[in-house]
């Protein structure tokens, strides 16, 4: 399906936002995972689990929209990797479960590999020309574990220390131990919109006092910060002073000496790292199709006794409650009447860059 280019002016006061079919054509889907999503850095869950010798897990990379078959391994001398989940031989998934095992091997016709992708054996080849050759190895993938999240990307544009430095320096200023997968937390969600909708939402806290009764008495909107930077943006929420969860960052750090609520991190494409004082909420945001989405939240405790308190105590309410607001925007551009819309130039700075990098991949 062919689509009709656009611009967005630099200039925030004078630009114009996508217009409608941006959000609903499949045109505009599948370019972005050509242009967009095969070259971005994404959050492939949480490496609990993987942490011992002999661990490996299958996953599937934005099923749907790149269907790439992954392998995390941690092979024997301690480094997790991430390889083509794909036998070099007839293209078998070589994993299908996770699991623990000491070597890789094809269940189709016996190929083996170690659990660093090399390959190790194979039946029945001995009179095969040229055989084997690193083309036989599994196919290694760019992988990065951080506190207890696990990035993978298939042909990175960005170095991870570089896209990733924003949460670094947050979760430094924070004094709690590695934080810990708290399970009761995670939860899943899909609804029929689209993906880049749902960002729109989460990078603005304009609608917050319109949307979130109970998050808006929890932090002080009128400094309220949005900063932008090359590959995302970080919101930073002040907590009000009779709120004891609150985290002061020492100084040399971003935001020293504010009482901080929260920082709301977004790393392009679809990253999102929610900075509490307690630990990390994270939510994985997973584009399925031009109006379907999925998001999974997971969360990592680093200190039990303010775990749940501050802009963080329902956090699941106010997943409800941007649904809510997504899905009645996804449905008022489905019609003809809506064509583009304009930014406030102190309130929705985060969207119109959101904007600009999207259309400069384009």
């Amino acid at each position: 399906m062919s689509v009709e280019s656009f611009e967005i002016d630099p200039d925030i006061t004078r630009a114009w936002t996508p217009p409608a079919d941006f959000y609903r054509s499949p045109g505009w889907f599948g370019r972005l995972a050509e242009r967009v999503f095969a070259r971005g850095w994404f959050c492939l869950g949480l490496s609990a689990g993987l942490e011992r010798e002999g661990a490996v897990r299958p996953i599937t990379l934005l099923p749907g929209v790149l269907d790439e078959e992954l392998l995390l391994t941690r092979s024997s001398d301690g480094a997790l990797r991430l390889l083509s989940n794909v036998c070099t031989h007839r293209g078998m998934l070589v994993a299908e479960i996770e699991g623990h095992c000491e070597t890789l091997r094809c269940r189709y016709h016996g190929r083996r590999f170690s659990l660093d992708g090399s390959f190790l054996s194979m039946p029945c080849f001995d009179e095969v020309e040229g055989f084997p050759s690193p083309t036989d190895d599994l196919t290694s993938v760019a992988v990065e574990e951080r506190h207890g999240m696990i990035f993978g990307a298939l042909d990175p544009e960005v170095p991870f220390q570089e896209w990733y430095r924003p949460v670094d320096e947050r979760i430094g200023a924070i004094e709690f131990r590695s934080p810990v997968p708290e399970p009761s937390r995670h939860r899943d969600y899909e609804f029929e919109a689209n993906w880049a909708l749902y960002l729109d939402n989460y990078l603005e806290g304009f609608h917050i006092p319109y949307v979130h009764p109970a998050l808006a008495g929890a932090v002080t909107l009128d400094d309220y910060e949005t900063i932008l930077l090359p590959g995302g943006s970080v919101q930073v929420a002040s907590a009000r002073k009779d709120d004891p969860t609150a985290v002061v960052p020492p100084r040399g750090y971003p935001e020293s000496g504010r009482r901080i609520a929260g920082w709301f991190i977004w790393l392009f494409p679809t990253t999102l790292v929610n900075i509490y004082p307690w630990g990390i909420s994270l939510n994985i945001l997973e584009p399925l199709a031009a109006t379907r989405t999925r998001v999974r939240f997971r969360s990592l405790v680093g200190d039990p006794e303010k775990f749940g308190g501050g802009a963080s105590s329902d956090l699941h309410q106010v997943e409800l409650e941007d649904e809510a607001a997504v899905l009645a925007t996804q449905r008022g551009l489905g019609g003809g009447l809506y064509r583009r819309g304009r930014y406030s130039p102190t309130q929705e700075e985060g969207i119109h860059h959101f904007h600009r990098l999207l259309v400069g991949k384009m």
